[in-house]
């Protein structure tokens, strides 16, 4: 007698996983497994991040939080991190990087929130070698009203981490008052340097002057080392700006830090700057570090939006 029992059925197919096809692609109706894509913002300890328009995140990011999604093309770039050097005798951990290079590029990270609100964040910097690979990644630390009360006169302490996601740099400027048109002794501003943090290696001053910017280099015992003049800014509008790196005695120019110009369109759309740095392979790696602070306190005394949008509306 033939048995009535119905054929063996085969199993169903096995998926990856919800919202998802066994070919690995989304099926439309489910929202698939969300990924936060970007940087985090160390200073404020809330998981806020980079745009991925901005910032092309790969597996080489992922020691800042970074975690790769679906979602990013395939033609981004990778985040190429320079690679580590024999560090220098007597060389602060983390400035290594420094030792082999006589150029800086520091890219100012655009801020999508920024540009369609015009409230102020927290900058965010790029510094990269001259081959265009990573050496640091810059992140401000403020809050909310400092930001948009002071602008760019705003106190603000800005750390630069390494590829492993260690802060090896910090840089301080405290509150000064702005009540003057041209700079004077109440109005200077200064930058304190620390690399490793805790240890103060230099300060970046502003000096008093009529047209011509003027900052001086100092050392952790404040002893002048360098000079850095600055143009007349009012006559150097849809160009390059340069700011020469002078010896003390002002008898030589060792370098400059250039911020470059990126076109009408960008520079009214925001006010993200792009500086390249250039002195002398066999300058002192400290020193290299106090050029770099300074190249952050020029951006936020001459680049930086005086006022914020949201206030030119009200």
């Amino acid at each position: 007698m033939e048995s009535k029992q119905p054929p063996p059925t085969e199993p169903p197919p096995e998926y990856p996983g919800p919202g998802y096809s066994d070919q690995g692609y989304a099926v439309p109706g489910y929202p698939g497994i969300q990924v936060q894509v970007g940087i985090p913002l160390h200073a404020s300890g809330l998981p806020q991040y980079i745009s991925l328009s901005t910032l092309p995140i790969q597996s080489n990011a992922l020691s800042y939080g970074a975690l790769q999604a679906a979602s990013v093309p395939a033609t981004a770039e990778p985040v190429v991190w320079m690679p580590a050097s024999p560090v220098p005798p007597k060389c602060p951990p983390g400035l290594e990087y420094l030792s082999q290079m006589d150029q800086i590029i520091v890219d100012q990270q655009l801020e999508l929130m920024e540009m369609i609100s015009g409230y102020e964040t927290c900058n965010k910097y790029e510094v990269k070698n001259a081959m265009g690979q990573w050496v640091y990644f810059a992140v401000e630390e403020n809050d909310d009203y400092n930001l948009n009360r002071y602008g760019p006169f705003r106190s603000f302490t800005i750390k630069l981490f390494d590829s492993t996601n260690q802060p090896v740099i910090q840089l301080s400027r405290e509150f000064h008052c702005t009540c003057c048109c041209c700079p004077c002794i109440c109005c200077l501003q200064k930058l304190e340097v620390q690399a490793p943090l805790g240890t103060v290696i230099g300060y970046v001053k502003q000096k008093c002057y009529i047209c011509q910017p003027r900052f001086v280099i100092q050392n952790e015992a404040r002893e002048n080392i360098l000079k850095l003049h600055g143009p007349s800014l009012s006559c150097h509008a849809n160009r390059d700006i340069h700011f020469q790196i002078k010896s003390f005695n002002e008898k030589s120019s060792i370098g400059k830090i250039t911020r470059k110009w990126k076109g009408l369109a960008a520079e009214a759309a925001t006010d993200a700057s792009n500086f390249l740095m250039q002195f002398p392979m066999d300058l002192e790696v400290k020193t290299k570090t106090l050029l770099l602070g300074a190249c952050f306190l020029l951006d936020f005394i001459f680049f930086e939006r005086t006022i914020p949008r949201h206030h030119k509306q009200t």
